[in-house]
């Protein structure tokens, strides 16, 4: 049989072994002249817990360098080998919570550009859960698939490869593009009514069986009302322009009730993935965020070259795309790439097992999410009309509040239950279970997405990650334990490094306000530039760096992202792993904590500007920025008064240039943080109160300071 892809194993591989040779004796030493200066002094006794939680989460970086892989798909072989009427039914699950947050017509773009996949449309169906219970929502969608008898010839016609309407617009016109665009924007205009009024009316729907579909929403809150299952296109009856089969649009919204628990995101993709078994029933699924659209119509072609391909798809779960944001400025100020988990690790992680389920941009065998590795063929689809009152009333029969309970939903079938990372917990559960992943990067990006462009958003999405990873790690299921007993210890590593990810609050608060402190008062805790010791913590610190550096640029990254990308590790060690790591341990003693929030994917026009300028957005009075505040200040202060006792003593930046250089180090990285304080008037600028609050904490830090350090 003719291959339908290739693997090959990165060059670097052996001097990333005799790296890790080298670098794990370099800790050991550490941290046995660590324990020997923590007979002097209990001072060195935070430092040594820094630097063993910096060793153990190391260690469990490793993993992914141990055997990184490329690949390669060759799509066009594939349909030379096979008849396009003979593909499995592909299913789409396109998952929105709040039309406010999450607007609608980015939610119809999304699903656009999967209807224009280069995919047979008979074979091809578009599901979208909303968790909001929003008319507006179906409303959107009911416009869309009148829009879509024109969009998806025209994408066919002009050989498109960016089928997002919303998109697409943004960047050509003129011709039959404006005739087009114009055609959009009615239809963007109408949904947007819509949303501003909050309920659909009338004079916008286009019939009056539309009207009373709408009726059933009246007085129905989001959290409390009965499934709603629309089918808004049907593939055996709908037809685009030029007669051709549209793909089938489902619209679902799942029962909710006030006491019974819903699952957030998890839940809904268990509801999609039954509902779709009682309609199409595709032996392949795609998951998408609702901003995540179609950037190559090519991308199902590539994930069949491994689900066809005999000797990989019995035990294949899914094959994970990147997940790859447009629309970041220059530098990408928040690191909203997260380049190391989109990226560079599961290229580390393709050498093991597979990468981990991100999410999004994943194509899944419905067997691995309803069935057992041991099946070694594709599921069947399912043949009975969408709109049949057999198939509707089973649909909504399983949509219900009352189908999970006593069943295996959530703990061994489809997505996991149990943490706020959804989708974390799955594809370590997957892996767990026996099934392999598959990492895909094609050249060119198969989809796209919106990442959070402002700060505070950014730190409350990486404290909600802390806290889902750290339910998994602290679980039965720890990956240090059930994750290397029942994968392998590379894979269960890898999990591990990123589940307890939330640690690092640790050494980077210490590292961050210790060292300092002592600097003020002239207390040195690391070894004199003279002393032999130093080049060994000189030789950790530039090779961390520079490793990563190194692996950051041949990932296609920048000089100018990777400082902005190692900035932002320390302001979320800083703010979001400190506070998820509090919430998390607050919840386990049964204290209320924050629940689940929907990221914000609207963005003010003044927000907007300052973003492509580069600058960082203050504007709000969180505490995450009261913490950097208080950080900033002691870290400038100690930096001035550390370089005048310096100068003052004998030798004494012979002995104190490890914190001078600490001191330097985090000041230069808290610049945007000063330049809200102190220098800035826009909206972006820190909060009056906010930086006296951090001002006084700094201060009183610095007082404590004088009383520990002159004890």
């Amino acid at each position: 049989m003719t291959a339908f892809h290739a693997l090959r194993v990165t060059r670097h591989v052996l001097l990333n072994r005799a790296h890790m040779l080298v670098y794990s004796l370099a800790i050991l030493a550490l941290l046995r002249h660590r324990l020997s200066c923590l007979l002097s002094s209990s001072l060195f006794l935070p430092l040594l817990l820094a630097e063993l939680v910096l060793a153990l989460m190391w260690v469990g970086s490793q993993a992914t360098r141990w055997r990184p892989v490329r690949r390669h798909e060759f799509p066009d072989r594939l349909l030379r080998e096979v008849d396009p009427a003979a593909l499995p039914a592909l299913d789409v699950f396109i998952c929105t919570a709040d039309p406010h947050r999450e607007p609608p017509i980015s939610v119809v773009s999304t699903a656009l550009s999967a209807m224009a996949f280069d995919y047979p449309p008979d074979r091809l169906s578009i599901y979208v859960s909303d968790d909001g219970g929003s008319a507006v929502t179906l409303f959107a969608f009911m416009e869309a698939s009148r829009f879509a008898r024109y969009w998806l010839p025209f994408c066919k016609e002009k050989g498109l490869l960016d089928r997002s309407p919303e998109a697409y617009f943004q960047s050509n016109i003129g011709g039959d593009s404006d005739k087009m665009k114009m055609m959009y924007q009615t239809m963007k205009e109408k949904v947007e009514t819509a949303l501003e009024r909050g309920y659909v009316g009338n004079d916008l729907v286009s019939s009056q069986e539309e009207a009373e579909v709408f009726k059933r929403w009246k007085g129905l809150p989001s959290h409390d009302h009965p499934s709603m299952i629309q089918v808004l296109l049907d593939t055996s009856k709908d037809t685009d322009i030029m007669g051709n089969a549209l793909p089938n649009v489902i619209y679902v919204s799942r029962e909710k009730r006030p006491t019974s628990p819903h699952h957030f995101k998890a839940g809904a993709l268990n509801v999609l993935t039954r509902v779709s078994s009682t309609m199409s029933n595709g032996p392949m699924i795609l998951t998408l965020d609702c901003d995540t659209y179609s950037n190559d119509p090519r991308s199902p072609l590539h994930a069949l070259c491994y689900f066809l391909d005999p000797a990989v798809s019995p035990d294949l779960a899914f094959v994970q795309f990147p997940q790859i944001f447009q629309g970041l400025n220059k530098n990408d100020i928040y690191a909203c790439e997260v380049k190391r988990l989109y990226t560079i690790n599961p290229r580390g992680k393709d050498g093991l097992g597979g990468p981990n389920y991100v999410g999004t941009a994943c194509y899944f065998s419905r067997r691995s999410l309803q069935g057992t590795p041991s099946s070694t063929s594709l599921a069947p689809g399912a043949n009975d009309p969408l709109s049949s009152e057999s198939v509707l009333r089973k649909a909504h029969e399983v949509a219900s509040c009352t189908y999970e309970p006593g069943t295996k939903w959530g703990s061994s079938i489809g997505f996991r239950y149990g943490s706020l990372s959804e989708d974390y917990h799955t594809g370590y559960h997957l892996h767990c279970e026996g099934w392999k992943s598959v990492f895909c990067y094609p050249s060119r990006p198969a989809f796209l997405g919106d990442a959070p462009k402002n700060l505070n958003d950014v730190l409350s999405q990486r404290k909600r990650w802390c806290v889902g990873l750290f339910e998994v790690a602290f679980s039965r299921c720890c990956p240090l334990t059930f994750g290397t007993m029942k994968a392998s210890l590379l894979v269960g590593l890898c999990y591990a490094h990123e589940a307890f990810w939330g640690s690092w609050c640790i050494p980077i608060t210490i590292y961050g306000l210790l060292p300092q402190l002592a600097l003020i008062y002239g207390i040195p805790l690391f070894p004199k530039v003279s002393d032999p010791w130093f080049y060994l913590y000189a030789y950790l610190f530039f090779t961390t760096y520079g490793q990563d550096l190194l692996e950051f640029l041949a990932a296609d990254g920048t000089m100018g992202r990777w400082w902005s990308d190692q900035r932002m590790w320390m302001i979320i060690g800083l703010t979001s792993y400190l506070f998820g790591t509090v919430q998390f341990v607050l919840k386990k003693f049964g204290i209320s904590a924050q629940g689940f929030n929907v990221t914000s994917k609207v963005m003010e026009d003044e927000q907007s500007k300052r973003y492509e300028k580069g600058a960082f957005d203050f504007g709000v009075g969180s505490p995450f920025f009261v913490v950097l505040g208080m950080v900033a200040t002691v870290n400038l202060s100690s930096l001035v008064v550390g370089i005048a006792r310096a100068a003052t003593m004998e030798g004494g930046f012979d002995e104190l240039f490890v914190q001078l250089f600490l001191s330097a180090f985090v000041t230069a990285n808290c610049w945007p943080i000063y330049e809200a304080m102190f220098l800035r008037s826009d909206g972006g600028k820190l909060p009056g109160n906010v930086t006296v609050i951090s001002l006084v904490l700094a201060g009183f830090l610095h007082c404590n300071g004088y009383l520990i350090f002159h004890n």
